[in-house]
């Protein structure tokens, strides 16, 4: 199929049990004069506005997998007929979509006619349909609610996830999936579990009162079509909705689809060997800040890492089976050393470990490499010439920044990439308001030094974009702050940020639409470990399972003295790899890999969007054409098979139970051509 006009998304990429393929597009309706019926690797989306259909398709547009949206509420929509659904393409029937999703089993927007012909389309090709959103009653297989089941709210309830569940569409997850119930004043999630009957298996059960289960999510298989139902209300950004996500894509495209997806985190200490300037709980500031009455330092003392920290640091990694991405600033360590004695502890027991680190440049001395900032005004603006232009940081200034930081690496034996790249405070970029364009001479001084990755900050710059022949890698800021050591110190500028003015704050969180106030402050004694880590861990934890590759980052500050960011890298980690099966690990990239994924994902949403992509299935032979130069996103079973010229290899890796990979043709070929494993 030619995909001309179809939105894409990147989908998960869990597999369904070998039982569960064996119905993968039956020929149902063909004889032995007809040939198999060619389906096409995209997704119908039949749209009404809600919550539940916008999440599958963040899904979807999140992993890769093509899809075309209908609009229930354009009156210019396409009528929803057989042959809107199907045609015939070569002599051979064509099923132009490979799933459906509706909002419901029958939206009350689809006409008679149009809900006859999605079933006979579905009967007659063998296609699956999600029910995005549903309640519990006989015509999707379940008991009523008053029978046995359950109805209301689900915020903090436990589920399990089936046997049926674990051998089959959810095979990625390890344990009960539980509902967030993230602030006790607010309902947030609603639902209707019901008593499976004949035909109905269940896939997520909730305990009912009286003992027993009842079903949330499961397949219901009858009249010749499969559907899977769904029973609770979501949106696109809670944690149960994003840990199933992925097996109801794969339940949907039954294991075969375009676009993969794995989880991943990274997380990025910046200003390593360099020290951090510390907040003064008295007058509300760091002190050296432009915006600090009086902050030349005087009576604070900077926060860094000791040799003892380093060691530390060194063993949480071995035991937690995480690599934090060191970001160094060696000029700063050197200044450092000089001032004390010419002896610095943390430099010597980082470099005896630097083989257990994953190491990115930071600029030598750690300078803003962006306009010359004039501090007489608070904020700082950039600095004019008598004739009015701004002044910048020279090419030769920042080129020196960065050659002299990777010479000093190569010199200590510390392994690092000269392509990646991260400036202090992501400076020589464009920065609001002050200086609304990158710093001209940044390009060049990336190319001297053939940087080819460059940090951005992802709460600014969210989307991947080119300075010179470089890539911007965006970064997530982690909410554990650069100038505190404490628990206490951290409590204190967190109330004074998201504190009203009456309780003692800023006030900034009443004027800013961005933020919201706390309903009082946190005690300093218990602030942190009882609502900042577990908050900054969910919100973490989010982008993950929202398959958001973009690396976090925080501070060598953050490994000192109360080692504040170790609680928060803990609780992530626990979390993760309690709701997630060992088939499905945690992805740690480095700084030019996650460049490269976004990179990719760009290159195939073009592709996509632009109608330069052709793919679909033929009984158990997957073809795939891409425009040349771009890798094709694709997810299949175990036993998948790449065709070569003289003969096939095993199809990608395995993850979440699955074989998926970035693929492009083998040589002298010009599309991707999988057998799938032969099914019983």
């Amino acid at each position: 199929m030619n995909l001309h006009g179809v939105r894409t998304g990147r989908a998960a990429g869990a597999l369904l049990a070998a039982a569960l393929l064996t119905t993968a597009f039956p020929a149902a309706g063909a004889t032995a004069a007809e040939p198999a019926p060619r389906i096409d690797l995209t997704v119908l989306v039949v749209d009404d506005g809600g919550g539940a259909v916008r999440a599958l398709t963040s899904e979807l547009r999140g992993s890769g997998v093509p899809f075309r949206r209908i609009d229930l509420d354009d009156p210019a929509r396409p009528v929803i007929d057989a042959a809107f659904l199907s045609d015939t393409v070569d002599g051979r029937p064509r099923a132009r979509f490979q799933g459906v999703i509706l909002p419901d089993e029958a939206p009350a927007d689809l006409g008679a006619a149009e809900k006859a012909a999605l079933t006979a389309y579905e009967k007659t090709f063998g296609i699956r349909q999600v029910d995005a959103y549903t309640w519990a009653h006989p015509g999707v297989g379940l008991d009523h609610t008053t029978d046995g089941g359950y109805s209301g709210l689900l915020d903090g309830k436990r589920t399990t996830v089936t046997a049926a569940g674990l051998a089959g569409p959810f095979r990625y997850l390890d344990g009960p999936v539980a509902f967030e119930d993230n602030d006790p004043d607010v309902s947030e999630s609603y639902g209707y579990a019901g008593r499976p009957r004949a035909g109905y298996t269940s896939y997520l059960d909730l305990p009912v009162a009286g003992g027993g289960t009842a079903s949330l999510v499961g397949e219901y298989a009858h009249d010749g079509r499969r559907e899977l139902v769904v029973t609770f209300a979501y949106n696109q950004h809670q944690r149960q909705f994003r840990a199933l996500a992925r097996g109801i894509v794969e339940w949907l495209t039954q294991g075969v689809h375009l676009g993969q997806s794995r989880y991943h985190f990274s997380v990025h200490v910046d200003d390593v060997f360099a020290p951090d300037s510390r907040w003064d709980t008295v007058r509300n500031c760091t002190p050296g800040d432009f915006d600090c009455p009086g902050g030349d330092g005087e009576g604070t003392t900077p926060i860094r890492m000791t040799a003892a920290d380093a060691q530390y640091a060194a063993q949480w990694q071995r035991t937690a089976g995480f690599t934090l991405d060191m970001v160094y600033n060696a000029g700063a360590g050197e200044e450092w050393k000089a001032a004390h004695g010419g002896s610095d502890p943390l430099t010597t027991q980082l470099l005896a470990d630097r083989a257990q680190y994953r190491w990115v440049n930071h600029t030598y001395t750690h300078p803003f490499l962006g306009c010359v900032q004039d501090t007489s005004t608070v904020p700082w603006k950039c600095a004019k010439d008598a004739n009015g232009n701004t002044l910048w940081m020279s090419r030769a200034e920042i080129s020196a920044q960065i050659r002299d930081n990777h010479t000093w690496a190569v010199g200590k034996g510390v392994s690092v990439d000269r392509r990646e790249l991260v400036t202090g405070e992501h400076s020589g970029l464009a920065t609001l308001p002050q200086q609304p364009q990158d710093n001209p001479n940044l390009a060049g001084a990336l190319a001297d030094n053939g940087v080819t990755w460059i940090a951005s900050d992802n709460s600014r710059e969210p989307a991947q974009r080119p300075v010179g022949s470089a890539l911007t890698v965006p970064r997530h800021p982690m909410n554990v702050y650069y100038n505190v050591g404490t628990a206490a110190e951290m409590t204190d500028e967190y109330n004074w940020v998201y504190t009203s003015r009456a309780d003692g704050g800023s006030g900034v969180c009443e004027t800013n639409p961005a933020s919201t106030c706390l309903d009082e402050p946190l005690d300093p004694a218990t602030g942190y470990p009882s609502y900042i880590v577990p908050q900054e861990a969910r919100i973490a934890l989010s982008h993950i399972v929202a398959g958001d590759p973009r690396p976090h980052y925080v501070h060598q500050s953050n490994l000192a003295e109360e080692r504040l960011l170790y609680p928060v890298l803990d609780r992530i980690l626990a979390d993760y790899r309690a709701l997630f099966a060992d088939n499905t690990p945690l992805v740690n990239p480095r700084h030019r890999d996650v460049g490269t994924e976004l990179q990719r994902r760009a290159a195939w949403d073009r592709a996509v969007a632009d109608g330069r992509v052709t793919a679909y299935r033929v009984g158990d032979t997957v073809t795939v054409q891409a425009p040349t130069g771009v890798s094709a996103p694709l997810t299949a079973p175990e036993g998948t098979r790449k065709r070569t010229l003289l003969g096939s290899t095993a199809f990608g890796a395995p993850y979440a139970g699955a074989r998926s990979a970035w693929d492009t043709p083998g040589a002298f070929q010009t599309t991707i051509t999988l057998t799938l494993p032969t099914t019983t």
